[in-house]
């Protein structure tokens, strides 16, 4: 009695165990696409408020392969191409390779970058040659974006970061300066205010890069100190729109013929007061004579996890924002992500739909 009654306790806990499982497994898989066959396709692009926002179209984005802060796709050449046709259905005609180095990972085999440090990771494709392949084939720009040590410039070595990246634009431009694509340079280093000597490490990169490659353009792309950076959220003060605008300022006075674009970076600060961040960067970037582009963060920095796409609403109130600010480009953080049908992340493939039905392309 004893051991029927055994039994037959294992075979209902097992049977609950197999549902729970069943359970779990289903809600980890993906869900199917919905069924478009019964869906009316004429509603598309009906409802809309009568004094929808107008916004201006983004024609460029980052290409984040070698990501700080974002999962790897885990494309190969065929869903590169793939993603390159969709960009360029939605009127992107450049690609920005946001780094070609984070600390031991690089994006090509740089002998420059693997002689200054032995930690290096040798890579299994050679994706500078990739993009710029897809570029020339897809007819859009190339700019190349540098190397980032994550440690040189942190620890108050700035000539080391400087060094490393002189002698990568030399190798870069001399292996891949063929390319009908490449079309620029960007400073990968990122910072908010006037520190780590960014100054000097953005004037001798940007001078470098301009006088080897025939005066090609660079870009910097900066993030505003305000309330939604880390440094922010974790005690720090964020500046003022007064006080950002002196800081850089000084900064852009300093590099003023090394940098030519000037692209901050929109999702650090409260959406209120986005646009008058970026009147006082057109005006900067008119005073010192560079072009002034809005970099548009398309993931949402409002939400607990990071980073998912953001929500089409947003996304166009800081596209009329740069438009009404008087931005000449956009550019975004970045289309592969959050914004493609080719995403892992479904909801970038509806933000891609909604993008298009609005801009019509």
């Amino acid at each position: 009695m004893k051991n029927n009654r055994r039994r037959f306790l294992k075979q209902i806990a097992g049977s609950l165990g197999i549902a729970a499982c069943a359970k779990y497994l289903t809600a980890c898989t993906p869900a199917k696409a919905a069924d478009t066959d019964d869906a009316d396709l004429s509603l598309a692009g009906k409802f809309v408020t009568p004094d929808c926002l107008q916004g201006m179209p983004i024609h460029a984005t980052f290409l984040d392969e070698v990501s700080w802060d974002i999962p790897h796709q885990n494309w190969g050449p065929v869903e590169w191409d793939r993603d390159f046709a969709s960009m360029k259905r939605m009127g992107i005609n450049t690609v920005v390779l946001i780094r070609a180095g984070l600390g031991s990972w690089i994006a090509a085999p740089f002998k420059s970058v693997m002689a200054c440090r032995d930690d290096i990771m040798y890579p299994p494709l050679d994706l500078v040659e990739m993009f710029l392949t897809l570029a020339d084939k897809h007819d859009m720009k190339f700019f190349f974006g540098m190397y980032d040590s994550g440690y040189f410039w942190h620890i108050g070595e700035y000539q080391k970061e400087i060094d490393v990246n002189i002698a990568l634009i030399d190798e870069v431009w001399e292996k891949y300066g063929h390319h009908k694509s490449f079309a620029g340079w960007y400073l990968s280093q990122e910072v908010s205010r006037r520190t780590r000597n960014i100054s000097s490490i953005f004037a001798e990169m940007g001078r470098h890069a301009k006088a080897v490659s025939g005066n090609l353009p660079t870009m910097i792309s900066p993030y505003i100190h305000g309330v939604k950076t880390d440094q922010v959220m974790g005690g720090d003060k964020a500046t003022t729109v007064e006080e950002h605008e002196k800081e850089w300022n000084e900064i852009l006075g300093n590099i003023q013929g090394a940098v030519d674009i000037l692209a901050f970076q929109d999702g650090q600060v409260n959406y209120g007061e986005l646009y008058d961040y970026l009147k006082v960067n057109k005006a900067l970037a008119d005073k010192y004579g560079m072009r002034c582009w809005s970099n548009v963060e398309s993931f949402d920095r409002d939400m607990p996890i990071r980073f998912l796409p953001i929500k089409w609403e947003k996304l166009l109130y800081k596209l009329d924002a740069a438009r009404r600010a008087g931005m000449e480009n956009i550019i975004t953080f970045e289309y592969s992500h959050f914004m493609s049908p080719n995403s892992s992340y479904s909801q970038a493939g509806h933000l891609y739909k909604r993008y298009r039905e609005h801009f019509k392309v």
